[in-house]
């Protein structure tokens, strides 16, 4: 009797101990699982800038906030330059830019952030026929050196510009990587954004612009630059040399929920997800410089 009594007290000892040592585990793996929880983000983003860029990061504001509803994005236009000027003053967190940092705000701490490629490409009313430009040809007729069609082997038809504003981050790109610094013509019909651009040269007899390639439809004829075609394949292949870069310029090295939305467009996981089927080029996919 004494024998079995000692035997349930050692028994009752060593159920003790384990369920001790068993709970000590479980207390460190939940400690271990806190550890490893992302900081909880909060917050409110303002940004400003580029059009072109407003309607990949407006998915990216529904798609952050599936994560972070503490989070609070205000996301408006303006143009790059209305962007960078916001952000050098302080008046937005973020300012989205599809043309380089202006030279005048290179002293202001701003520190640019790659998001996406921005293709582009030359476009031009349907009747006209031609359907290649060389590199040259582009400069010449923007310029205004060339007027006609048949210059270019078309048919005897006036050529008429329909691009952006002097203020357009488009047209900066263009006169930068096309033009080469040359300036375009003021013989030319202004509009203020890309769909309008479009809609133009699609009713404009002879008519020619660009735009981003993701506004390219069946109203237009999209032309090859050089004899290539735009792809994607073509610009990762340095083939196709009509793109920038777009950037999210901030005032400042990015911290908290800034960080933490650059960080999520930024990452794989957005950019394999969203940015082709949004007309834009994965950074991965740029040709390295």
């Amino acid at each position: 009797m004494r024998n079995s009594l000692k035997k349930t007290g050692l028994l009752a000892m060593a159920l003790v101990l384990g369920m001790s040592i068993f709970a000590g585990c479980g207390g460190s793996q939940d400690k271990k699982a806190a550890t490893n929880t992302p900081a909880k983000v909060e917050g409110k983003i303002t940004a400003s800038g580029s059009t072109a860029l407003l309607p990949l990061l407006k998915v990216g504001q529904e798609e952050f906030y599936k994560l972070h509803d503490k989070v609070t994005i205000n996301l408006s236009g303006g143009g790059s330059f209305t962007g960078q000027k916001q952000v050098a003053s302080g008046a937005v967190n973020i300012g989205n830019s599809d043309v380089g940092l202006a030279a005048d705000l290179k002293d202001k701490g701003i520190v640019g952030h790659d998001l996406v490629g921005i293709p582009f490409v030359f476009i031009v009313n349907k009747d006209v026929a031609i359907d290649n430009l060389s590199t040259q040809q582009y400069v010449d007729i923007m310029t205004g050196k060339i007027t006609n069609w048949q210059d270019v082997g078309g048919k005897d038809q006036k050529i008429t510009i329909i691009h952006r504003a002097k203020s357009s981050g488009s047209r900066a790109t263009i006169e930068t990587v096309v033009l080469k610094g040359q300036e375009f013509t003021n013989d030319a019909v202004i509009q203020d954004s890309n769909g309008a651009v479009r809609s133009a040269i699609a009713t404009t007899p002879g008519a020619i612009g660009y735009v981003d390639a993701a506004y390219v439809d069946a109203s237009v004829k999209a032309l090859k630059f050089n004899g290539t075609a735009y792809s994607i394949q073509a610009v990762s292949d340095g083939k196709y040399p009509v793109y920038t870069t777009g950037k999210m310029f901030t005032k400042g090295e990015a911290t908290g929920a800034v960080k933490a939305f650059i960080d999520y467009v930024t990452s794989a996981e957005f950019q394999n997800k969203n940015v082709e089927s949004q007309g834009f080029i994965p950074i991965t996919k740029l040709p390295k410089k």
